[in-house]
């Protein structure tokens, strides 16, 4: 068995002439004591997990969305249902014995001890050596000057006149012309989806918001953190870099915060804001707006609702958000406030694990119920809105949904518009969506 391969591209994790697939025995010839390997009762990290069609055969494809493990793999099926018994709970032998009770497969412990040895190597486990490797990201991610435009040169040009260009193009030939001279907007609901499908919106969104963006002394973004743990506040000291330049991180109120909720907590995921795209792609069209007289950022990413939204757990009564919104409306009064929600709403479809591709019905019904959704939004209301998707247990996959629900409490009373809607593809065959929305909200 191998792992071996190029760093940054997807590997297969069974070399051709180990493959061990479908409901085949695994080979006793395979199994190889891996003496140096003692990692006990092993706990997998939590990883992208994505079945996959390669030729003939379904594979599970893994991938490190913080960024700490550089590599993705492709397993096969066995591997997989090895993986479910990766919990922390059981050692190699523990795993060894769910594998065979639930399969009626044998497999040798050193079959095992090698997957994990291999795994480990890919930093797929929560090991010392992964946390060797995160904290020395976590140093590196730190002395820097600024936390680098990790997608410039890849979703938006690198160079700045290239990417004013680009922005301008999103927004059309009415670009200069649809733009609001309402300074009461206090908060926008931005996609942060690719500007390549959500261009428009984002374009349509910002513009109208451009008087609020210039006159604003703080702005707060909400983003989805979408490795994030459940209901993490995630916040970093470091100032966010466009290709315009440096967006200055508010520190004052970054420490507020980390105050209220305790700096270990406040901190413990920051290394998420390294490669996550929602407080970026939000953070260039802002700074698009204020080229040369930046304001100051405060960059929040929000983890998971899932124990909200499928559970009994309540996020109007959960302490750490009263402490967070408490702390930024305590450290920002006085000052032009705009928050953002970097937020995008339904991901549906097969690309996403939804048994069947979305045809014109389905998509006139999901956007009946987006408009619901906007509609809460729009009135302010952060336990409806929350509710809806509580109802079906986000059968929709609302990733916006923290962000949002945050943006909304910090507002307290507000009202807003929706400035645009859409539904973009996410898979080649249009069957798969991700919907998008651009809210204003005074």
């Amino acid at each position: 068995m191998s792992l071996s391969g190029q760093a940054g591209s997807a590997l297969t994790l069974i070399a051709p002439g180990d493959r061990i697939a479908g409901n085949r025995t695994p080979r006793s010839g395979m199994e190889k004591i891996v003496e140096s390997f003692n990692l006990d009762r092993p706990r997998l990290r939590p990883l992208e997990l994505k079945w996959v069609q390669r030729g003939a055969e379904q594979v599970l494809f893994m991938r490190d969305p913080s960024g700490v493990a550089p590599r993705s793999v492709y397993v096969p099926a066995f591997v997989a249902i090895l993986l479910g018994f990766c919990d922390g709970e059981r050692d190699a032998a523990g795993i060894r014995g769910e594998f065979e009770s639930r399969t009626g497969q044998s497999i040798g412990v050193g079959q095992v001890e090698e997957v994990l040895r291999q795994l480990d190597e890919l930093l797929f486990l929560d090991s010392p050596r992964f946390r060797t490797a995160r904290d020395g990201l976590i140093h590196d991610y730190r002395a820097g000057s600024s936390r680098p435009a990790a997608l410039a040169g890849r979703v938006y040009p690198a160079e700045p006149a290239a990417l004013l260009e680009a922005l301008q193009g999103y927004g059309g030939d009415g670009w200069a012309e649809a733009q609001s001279d309402d300074a009461e907007i206090r908060g926008i609901v931005s996609p942060h989806i690719d500007y390549q499908r959500g261009g428009p919106i984002y374009a349509a969104t910002w513009q109208l918001a451009r008087e609020a963006v210039e006159l604003a002394d703080l702005v707060i973004i909400f983003g989805t953190d979408h490795c994030g743990g459940p209901g993490q506040v995630t916040l970093t000291r470091q100032s966010y870099a466009t290709p315009l330049g440096v967006l200055p991180t508010a520190l004052d109120v970054v420490d507020a915060v980390a105050e209220a909720i305790g700096p270990e907590e406040a901190f413990a995921e920051e290394l998420h804001h390294r490669n996550e795209h929602s407080v970026e792609l939000a953070a260039v069209w802002l700074h698009s707006l204020r080229r040369g007289d930046a304001p100051r950022l405060v960059p929040i990413l929000c983890g998971s609702f899932h124990h909200f939204s499928t559970g009994q757990a309540d996020p109007q009564t959960d302490e750490r958000f009263a402490k967070t919104i408490a702390a930024l409306q305590t450290a920002t009064h006085g000052r032009k406030v705009l928050v953002v929600a970097a937020a995008d709403l339904a991901h549906v479809g097969p690309a996403f694990g939804d048994s069947e591709p979305y045809q014109d019905a389905d998509r006139r019904r999901l956007a009946e119920k987006d408009e619901s959704l906007l509609r809460a939004i729009c009135e302010g209301d952060a336990p409806g809105f929350f509710a809806q998707l509580r109802a079906e247990r986000d059968s929709r996959r609302v990733c916006g949904l923290p962000p949002i629900y945050l943006t909304l409490r910090f507002l307290g009373t507000c009202h807003g518009e929706v400035v645009g809607y859409d539904q973009c593809p996410a898979d080649p065959e249009g069957g798969s969506l991700v919907s998008i929305g651009g809210v204003l909200l005074k």
